[in-house]
């Protein structure tokens, strides 16, 4: 007998609408749970008292596998605890849940009871259509916690930069011109030391090239005189009580960037170390153009579940790199697959154009698309669809990258 129970948990900040449904679609139990280790404990009281009495003579784990949950999450404290008491969890995307909605009512009615309804309705009925909760190891997860922290960082970084350079545009487009990169470190230093125009014009030239020699660059001498005589130009001028507001702007924006700097580096050394302890690590940095940091967050998107992908294209079509289809009578199209993880999709993207200066295979097989007509992102996006096909094949024979054995289609026949 696959006699099961399915349960739908529409869950909020601080709390949980729970109901259970038998598989004729019954309802068994509804109720409204408190977040936290009160709530789990009732929740699986509720669930011993729905079971059929039969289940007693089953083993506690294979029970425990006839619990089918449906949530609109994959992660926190709460779905840990079902996935550890052996439950059977699939993490529902809201859009189809907003759509089964629509099923069951067109007025645009909604509710928590309701919601948790229709997710126990998703479970029972469509469970082979939605993603199962990974079994990630421990490991695993921290790697992901840590690389999408450190992703986090970053992209504040970018945002700070961006504001920093749209503050200087308005009042000192000077050092747009003298810096091109505002994170570099001897554009935040000078910045800091004379944020308006007035006090970069009086920056002295010992100044400026011990900025250079502490952000390791090159050819001193010439890049301070070059930036000197930038910041000397005459130039236009917001009056005094504006130019000493939006300098006070940019101490605060190279403050907040410099802070970012400094906790990026920290974070990034605790992913690598991380990394470095999971089993897998050393296959992924076989493969070209993954270190540490890009390594951590290939890994802790796709998990190490060795279960979770049936094949390579599984794996692919997750990673959002394999195209989709759409096909109409005569009418057929292929277009890049845009619903997909985006922490992920930027990951593979970036490790496709790192393998380039490291594997000659792969940069055999952009040029060869290029050749044929396809652009750039496109042909990044073939070439990490490649990759990530790879990346399946060592993980799945436990093997390291062989430049030979992953391009051996490029090689001419003999």
């Amino acid at each position: 007998m696959d006699e099961a129970i399915w349960i739908g948990d529409d869950w909020a900040e601080d709390h949980h609408d729970i109901e259970i449904e038998n598989d004729n679609g019954r309802r068994l139990a509804r109720a409204r749970l408190p977040e936290g280790l009160d709530g789990i404990t009732r929740l699986h009281a509720l669930i011993a008292e729905a079971m059929p009495a039969w289940w007693a003579e089953l083993d506690p784990a294979q029970a425990a596998s006839r619990v089918r949950i449906g949530i609109e999450s994959d992660r926190g404290a709460w779905v840990q605890a079902l996935r550890s008491a052996g439950y059977r969890v699939y993490a529902i995307n809201p859009m189809s849940s907003a759509r089964y909605r629509e099923r069951h009512s067109t007025s645009g009615a909604k509710s928590d009871p309701g919601d948790a309804h229709v997710l126990a309705e998703i479970v029972r009925l469509d469970h082979t259509h939605h993603r199962e909760v990974a079994g990630d190891s421990p490991a695993a997860e921290a790697v992901k916690l840590l690389a999408r922290a450190h992703q986090n960082l970053i992209w504040d970084r970018t945002r700070q930069v961006l504001r920093l350079r749209a503050v200087l545009r308005e009042f000192f487009p000077a050092a747009l011109q003298a810096f091109e990169d505002l994170a570099a470190g001897e554009a935040l230093e000078l910045l800091d030391r004379a944020p308006d125009p007035d006090r970069a014009a009086r920056l002295n030239r010992l100044t400026v090239v011990a900025a250079l020699r502490r952000a390791g660059r090159r050819d001193l001498d010439a890049k301070a005189d070059k930036i000197r005589q930038i910041l000397r130009q005459d130039q236009l001028r917001q009056p005094g009580p504006v130019q000493r507001a939006y300098a006070a702007i940019v101490s605060s924006q190279v403050q907040l960037i410099n802070i970012l700097n400094v906790e990026i580096g920290e974070l990034g050394q605790v992913v690598a170390e991380h990394f470095g302890r999971h089993r897998d690590a050393e296959r992924y940095l076989s493969l070209p153009g993954l270190g540490p940091v890009l390594g951590a967050r290939v890994l802790g998107e796709f998990g190490d579940d060795p279960h979770r992908y049936i094949d390579g294209k599984a794996r692919r079509n997750y990673a959002g790199t394999s195209p989709i289809t759409r096909a109409s009578g005569s009418r057929r199209v292929v277009l890049a697959r845009y619903a997909r993880n985006r922490r992920l999709a930027d990951a593979v993207h970036q490790w496709a154009f790192c393998a380039m200066r490291g594997s000659p295979g792969a940069r055999a097989y952009y040029q060869a698309l290029r050749q044929r007509g396809t652009g750039h992102q496109a042909a990044l996006r073939q070439l990490s669809n490649r990759l990530v096909g790879i990346l399946h094949g060592c993980l799945k024979t436990e093997t390291a990258y062989n430049e030979a054995t992953a391009w051996a289609h490029l090689q001419p026949a003999t």
